[in-house]
């Protein structure tokens, strides 16, 4: 689903990172360089960023380049999903962010579910895991895994939060517009399968 340039340029990234962390040679740490400058221009190119916010968002990372994770919390009530309203976009999505350094992936969920919908929750499954640029997301410079952790009501209440405006439930067959950085129509429909189906096994790319 990913451009090829898009594809391109994160994968010199990744290259340019691991030779920043490994190499000794300073000749080769220069072509290094050199080649995150080429995959920071080729975003820039293709962007409304600025090369120097493009420079942080896209190359401040370093040691060895791997996927950062969104996570994603799922909850069913009455047949209907739990879906907030982002301030960023006003469109609906799954209640997550990324993964926190401290905290699996279930604390990330219910962190996550309690700042942006009110609802204590409890994690109870594990249902997919994908690549996002497996999926028709908008283009990101992030390589991204997202992992959806199926959840369920034990307190709290309906409210929404610093980064959220509204807090609502929907059914299959009536989707809100939804915030395709987070959450495409067709993980929204392979998520409802897990409410029809309850043996249907974990979803991977």
């Amino acid at each position: 689903m990913t451009a090829r340039w898009l594809d391109w340029a994160q994968k010199l990234q990744a290259i340019a990172q691991a030779g920043l962390t490994y190499s000794k040679d300073k000749y080769d740490i220069e072509r290094f360089q050199a080649i995150r400058e080429i995959s920071i221009d080729m975003m820039t190119q293709q962007t409304d960023l600025e090369q120097s916010k493009m420079k942080n968002l896209f190359a401040n990372e370093s040691g060895y380049a791997t996927p950062k994770i969104d996570i994603r919390a799922v909850i069913f009530r009455d047949n209907k999903l739990l879906m907030v309203k982002e301030e960023t976009d006003e469109s609906w999505a799954l209640p997550g962010g990324w993964e926190d350094i401290g905290l699996s992936p279930s604390e990330v969920a219910l962190k996550e579910v309690k700042e942006e919908s009110g609802y204590e929750v409890r994690a109870t499954k594990f249902l997919a895991l994908m690549d996002k640029n497996k999926h028709a997301h908008p283009e990101s410079a992030y390589y991204v895994y997202k992992a959806y952790i199926q959840c369920e009501i034990i307190g709290g209440e309906p409210v929404a939060g610093m980064e959220t405006l509204a807090v609502g439930f929907f059914d299959e067959a009536h989707l809100p517009t939804l915030s395709t950085e987070r959450n495409t129509e067709e993980q929204i429909k392979t998520i409802f399968e897990y409410l029809k189906y309850e043996s249907k096994p974990t979803s991977f790319d």
